[in-house]
């Protein structure tokens, strides 16, 4: 029998990544987590966190360096969502939806729209946000109803509007898909547009009241014949929905690391209160109920992990079944998340209840996990078309 080749370490994260994960632990716990309960109780924007995610450059890590970024692979960028979201879930969305917002300008973008948007963010000096779904056309995309018009000295008038837009309002920069021929194929009519917070025109809805993510505002969009230059067409003409399409195939598995944190940080939270509390005259982490649901709970978050960073290599590479991966990422993570915090208020009992302790929180952050950046059966239709094709 050959001696095991000491090179191969195909399951064993490189150095550096495992580095930047205690860089942003450390980080996270020191910066962000002290203020994670006053950010969900009193629902507002974790600016600690983006001040703490701008000075160490984890605000956007995945800019390009040629843009000014630290051009950090996808699988760096979800070990830093995933360590922050161990500790505050709204905190994550900062550099997860800077990624979605600005994957299409990454994707589709000339070098002019990219150097003018990339670079700021890079900086920390504004985020991007993604608006893509509106009321009546979440899962059903293609339906949407936004429109952009062009006008005779080549600028565009959009109105309508969208709706369920993570970070809304906190960040100046926006990805706007918007039908730009009324009579055209339905998906095939649809354009990419960046937009500004100050352009005129643009307006926000009220603050959404929500479970979960707190932390972070979700507004609606309005364009009330809001003008933007010509040159804010990302990608070509019509290419709207097949960039924002492709933009979700990468950033779901952002969702899939956001996920795991959750999961990660109830699961921590479990184990430390198990091995304090005592009933009938010894630690409750004694008796075989309490471990076998801390092993499955450990064993399936570690499945999660595992899936998101195959997907989050394939998105590195492009590989040609991304689709299917990132689906599958996102899915089987956010339902993992899901369980394993219901498990985690389950096993404080009465305590997991309450809001003494963070697992509460961390189980009504998971389900949104479930839904946004697609619906989990939305992935399974993605997932399947993969199979069946």
């Amino acid at each position: 029998m050959s001696a095991v080749n000491p090179d191969f370490d195909a399951f064993q994260l490189p150095d550096s990544h495992r580095q930047l994960r205690a860089a942003v632990r450390e980080l996270s716990e020191a910066q962000i987590e002290p203020y994670a309960a006053d950010v969900d109780e009193n629902a507002r924007y974790p600016q600690e966190a983006h001040d703490a995610l701008v000075a160490s450059d984890f605000f956007a890590p995945h800019v390009p360096e040629e843009y000014g970024g630290a051009g950090a692979d996808a699988l760096a960028v979800c070990i830093v969502i995933e360590e922050v979201a161990r500790v505050c879930a709204s905190s994550s969305l900062i550099p997860a939806v800077n990624k979605l917002g600005s994957m299409p300008l990454i994707l589709a973008a000339n070098e002019d729209l990219k150097h003018r948007y990339l670079t700021p963010m890079a900086e920390g000096k504004t985020g991007f946000c993604y608006g893509l779904s509106e009321r009546e056309a979440g899962s059903d995309t293609s339906g949407m109803t936004c429109t952009a018009t062009e006008q005779a000295d080549g600028s565009w008038i959009l109105n309508g509007h969208k709706a369920w837009i993570t970070n809304a309002g906190a960040n100046d920069f926006y990805t706007v898909l918007a039908v730009t021929d009324p009579e055209g194929r339905r998906g095939a009519n649809i354009s990419a547009f960046v937009v500004e917070k100050s352009d005129p025109g643009f307006t926000f809805g009220e603050k959404e009241r929500k479970l979960g993510i707190k932390g972070s505002p979700t507004r609606e969009l309005w364009f009330d014949n809001c003008t933007i230059p010509g040159d804010r067409m990302i990608g070509a003409r019509g290419e709207g929905l097949k960039i924002a399409l492709r933009t979700l195939d990468h950033t779901r598995i952002t969702i899939g690391a956001q996920a795991v944190g959750i999961a990660q940080g109830a699961l921590d939270k479990s184990i430390a209160y198990v091995k304090e509390r005592q009933q009938f005259g010894k630690q409750i982490s004694q008796f075989q109920g309490v471990q076998f649901m801390l092993a499955d709970m450990a064993m399936e978050l570690e499945a999660a992990r595992q899936l998101v960073y195959v997907a989050a290599a394939k998105s590195e590479r492009g590989d040609r079944d991304l689709s299917f991966f990132g689906a599958a990422a996102k899915c089987f993570a956010s339902d993992v998340a899901m369980k394993v915090t219901v498990d985690a208020v389950q096993l404080m009992g009465g305590m997991g209840y309450t809001r003494d302790f963070p697992v509460e929180r961390m189980m009504r952050d998971a389900k949104i996990t479930q839904i946004y950046e697609g619906t989990n059966q939305v992935q399974r239709i993605v997932m399947a078309r993969s199979v069946l094709a």
